[in-house]
């Protein structure tokens, strides 16, 4: 069972990661409904900032500007075995640009 802690917006943390799991790696506007496909409703800007603190906490990283991908710690929260509660935000500048 996931424990989202009470930094994470649910449920569109959730379907970012889910997502990512899924189709690999994407950018904000791929994820949001202003997307090529509509995806999560959400807006460009709201899935950056989710992306951003999702990397702040350790379960995405930023491989590029804009472009994120899932990480190992991403993959345990998913399938329940990773507390995010325990995690700590990463001392990693996660620029703010788009």
């Amino acid at each position: 069972m996931r424990k989202p802690a009470e930094w994470m917006r649910s449920p569109a943390d959730d379907r970012i990661l889910e997502l990512m799991q899924d189709e690999g790696n994407m950018t904000p506007r791929a994820l949001s409904r202003e997307g090529d496909v509509p995806r999560i409703d959400i807006s460009r800007d709201y899935a950056g900032d989710r992306c951003r603190e999702l990397t702040r906490y350790g379960l995405l990283e930023r491989l590029d500007r804009g472009l994120y991908r899932l990480t190992d710690k991403g993959e345990a929260y998913l399938e329940g075995g990773l507390d995010v509660n325990d995690l700590d935000p990463l001392d990693a500048d996660t620029d703010s640009s788009e």
